[in-house]
This record gives C-alpha cells, sequence and structure tokens, in this order.
C-alpha cells in the first residue's frame, strides 16, 4: 500500500449508534430552521417559498456534505452505490454533495487513533514498531491508513477502521436513507429500498478486515501468472477485523501514467481492461471498485499496484453467462439477440416499447468496439451521441427496471475502466479481446 495524499484535518469520528444518529437528527434539525428563516423571508418579501430552492442553499449543501463525510461509512457508502447507477441523472444538488463526500478527506486525531489501536493490539504495541507515522496517508469510508515499519524490518501499510462504523451499520444506513428521501433530490421513479439492503450487505462485508484480508490473498494466488501486477502481502499476524496490516508497496498515482509515452499508456489500459475480463469472465470474482485510488504504479519496474479488495465479490454465474451472450451478440451485430440479452440481464423489461431504441444504443457502442482501428478512448464523439441518447429516452418517459444488483456492478467495473483508459488517453484495439471472452466458454 502506498500514498502521497494526505488527508485535509484530525476530525474525531462518532462512535455510538445513538451519538450518530443524534448527530444526524441536529443536522436535519439545523437545515429545518434555515429553511424555515429563509421561507420567513421570502413571504416577507412577497415571494411564495420554493422548498427545494431553500433546502439547496449553499450554507445546507456545505452542512449535509460535511456532516455525512464525518459519518463515514453509511453515508459514503451510499453515495457510491446512487452515483453508480443514477450517472448524470442526479440533480446537481445532489451530484455536488456526492462530490464533496468523495473528495473530502478528514481523519482520526492522533487520541482517537491510539484508542483504536490500544483495543485491537493491546497497549505496549508501539514498541513493536521502529517507526508509525500516526498522520495517515488516505482515508476513506471504512478507514484510514497508516505507514510503519515493524521492529523485524517489515515496511508495512496499517489499514485502521474507524471507531463505530461497524456497530452502526444498520441505523446509519436507515437514518440516511430516511434522509434522502425526505431531501426530494432522487430522481423521479428512483427506488431507494434495494440501495439501502446492498449498502447494509456492503458494509458488514466491508468491516470485516479479515475477509478482506483473505480476498487479498485469493486475488494474489489468482494473478501468480500475471508479473506486471503487484499486490500488498496480507501480514495476518497484526492484523484483527478492525486493523488490516499488510506489506507497504510504493508507486505513484495511475493518473501519472498519462505523462508517459503513447505506447505506455496504452499498455498500462489494455493490463487492466483484460484483468477487468478476467475477473468477469474467468474468475467470477470481480474488484468492484474501480476507483482510481485503487490502483498504482511503478515507473522503475513498470508494473501497476492493485490495492483495496473490500469491495470485491464473487459474481452469479448466470449473469456472466447472460454478459457474455450479450458480447456475442453484439459482435455478430445481432439486434434480436442484443434485446434478448438485455431482457435476461434486467436491463430492458419484456416487451417495452423502448427496447428497440435501447437495443439501437447498444448497437451504436458495438459497431465502435468491433471495428478494425483501434478504439480512441480520448474522443468523446460516441459517448456524447450516448449520452444524448439516453436524455431523449427519459424524456420520452422511459423508466429503466431495477437490474440484479450484480449487473449494476459490472457496468460500474466495466464504466469505471473506461474512464480510466480514457484519462489515460489509449487507443486501443478490443474486438479480439471482447472475442476472447466469447470463445472462452466453449473453451
Amino acid at each position: 500500500m502506498s500514498g502521497d495524499k494526505t488527508p485535509s484535518r484530525p476530525v474525531p469520528i462518532p462512535s455510538g449508534r445513538v451519538g450518530r444518529a443524534l448527530r444526524l437528527g441536529g443536522m436535519a434539525a439545523g437545515i429545518a430552521g434555515n429553511m424555515a428563516l429563509g421561507a420567513l423571508g421570502e413571504a416577507g418579501r412577497g415571494s411564495r417559498p420554493e422548498m427545494r430552492r431553500l433546502l439547496m442553499t449553499p450554507g445546507n449543501l456545505s452542512r449535509v456534505a460535511s456532516e455525512l463525510a464525518r459519518m463515514r461509512g453509511a453515508a459514503m457508502k451510499m453515495g457510491q452505490l446512487i452515483s453508480m447507477d443514477s450517472g448524470e441523472v442526479l440533480p446537481p444538488e445532489l451530484a455536488e454533495i456526492l462530490a464533496r463526500l468523495r473528495d473530502q478527506a478528514d481523519f482520526m486525531p492522533p487520541k482517537q487513533l491510539r484508542d483504536v489501536l490500544d483495543g485491537q493490539w493491546g497497549p505496549g504495541w508501539r514498541r513493536a514498531f521502529r517507526t508509525f507515522d500516526v498522520r495517515p496517508v488516505a482515508a476513506a469510508s471504512i478507514g484510514q491508513v497508516h505507514r510503519g515499519e515493524l521492529q523485524d524490518g517489515r515496511e508495512v501499510a496499517i489499514k485502521v477502521q474507524y471507531p463505530g462504523v461497524a456497530r452502526s451499520i444498520d441505523s446509519d444506513v436507515t437514518n440516511v436513507g430516511a434522509l434522502l428521501n425526505l431531501s426530494g433530490l432522487l430522481p423521479k421513479g428512483f427506488e431507494l429500498a434495494p440501495y439501502l439492503d446492498e449498502a447494509r450487505r456492503q458494509l458488514h462485508e466491508e468491516t470485516d478486515y479479515a475477509r478482506e484480508g483473505a480476498q487479498m490473498r485469493r486475488f494474489s494466488e489468482l494473478l501468480a501468472d500475471a508479473p506486471g501486477f503487484v499486490l500488498p502481502e496480507w501480514h495476518e499476524d497484526w492484523s484483527t477485523p478492525r486493523v488490516l496490516c499488510m506489506s507497504w508497496l510504493d508507486g505513484q498515482p495511475i493518473e501519472a501514467v498519462a505523462e508517459t509515452s503513447q505506447a505506455e499508456r496504452d499498455r498500462v489500459a489494455a493490463a487492466l481492461i483484460d484483468l477487468s475480463l478476467r475477473e468477469i469472465f474467468q474468475f467470477g470474482l470481480t474488484q468492484s471498485d474501480p476507483n482510481f485510488a485503487n490502483y498504482r504504479y511503478q515507473p522503475e519496474t513498470r508494473r501497476i499496484v492493485l490495492l483495496d479488495f473490500g469491495a470485491a465479490r464473487s459474481l452469479d454465474a448466470e449473469v456472466v453467462s447472460q454478459g457474455r451472450a450479450l458480447l456475442k451478440a453484439g459482435l455478430e451485430d445481432d439486434p434480436d439477440a442484443i434485446l434478448s440479452a438485455l431482457v435476461e440481464l434486467g436491463i430492458v423489461a419484456a416487451g417495452d416499447r423502448f427496447g428497440p431504441d435501447i437495443t439501437g444504443m447498444v448497437r451504436r457502442l458495438f459497431d465502435a468496439l468491433r471495428g478494425p482501428e483501434p478504439y480512441d478512448f480520448a474522443d468523446r464523439g460516441l459517448r456524447d451521441r450516448l449520452r444524448a441518447d439516453g436524455i431523449a429516452l427519459a424524456e420520452a418517459g422511459y423508466c429503466p427496471p431495477e437490474p440484479p444488483m450484480d449487473v449494476l456492478y459490472l457496468q460500474r467495473k466495466l464504466g469505471g475502466m473506461s474512464l480510466l483508459a480514457t484519462r489515460l488517453g489509449a487507443v486501443l484495439p478490443l474486438r479480439d479481446r471482447l472475442a476472447d471472452c466469447v470463445a472462452s466458454e466453449e473453451r
């Protein structure tokens, strides 16, 4: 594990269920007070108050984003899940809150950090370390990462879970869900309940650091034949369910590859896309969070560092088979088979009058992917056309069905890799790569 961007400031993380609920309640009450004052002011000027505009003032936006960021856990996970599916249909106000949640990176003060480690490792743990940097190198929704060196010479990265996150998952998710429903900011027809259930499930898994360590080891075994990747080694002797200890790996942000040659940018992007396809169609196991921070680059060795396996999940074999059927239909440009695969995946409802329109969008995508020329990820033409098609469908009344969560995770994974390849400016031939995924079922 490595990092070169430090979080901004130490802020105590609320640790008790009651305290966390009270903070959310206090935030809601404060926002309601601000709205009431704004409504009185507008009424006094003879204007009719508009509730959504009163809710989404800069002050209220800042308060919501800051408080949810401080809560960590459920708030940030809900932000990831909602933005994963809704994309550009989110209202700008909610998109702004989610962007702030992604960017804000407060961390535990040293005393709270020491209390957590004393509880996990026992008092006196510091004597086992030659060095331990109390300022984290990274902070995320579940925990923060510190660098240290053990007395036996091992350089390690230590992920420390925020106190209270694990035992407050269910109540946090319920409270955040209620806040989102009351906000009026979710898109019309958006069904929040399945995302609440998925957030609970994911958070229970991701707060189990022993599970993450085992997933890290499993991926290391699966990629033993891929020398272009390097993963941290799980140090089980210093890990607990709430502390994950692993080897420290130096590296630059993956975006640094954008400053290298075109050949190197293409090589790195191809390696990550091939890895994603292997995860889906060969392993049936994917690291479902394509956050750029989970990939690093070692310029000296030209290896790619893979990090953070808390979001690793096994995929439903039926969904993988249906995804392969969609690839086959798209590569063969078979509109009937494309529509059938979309229905099987739950992306289009059977008999939906918009089915042919969705099929046409998929065909346009495959026209580019199966072409004889390498696909230029930096060319925005196709994305802009598909986005315009999507907006036109929404304006015509199209309401997508609720697909299985595994389908959403596949969309998120492949969409994230496409964004990364775009960021690197890669130009890649894709037809043969996709055709291999189809053929792999027959081998």
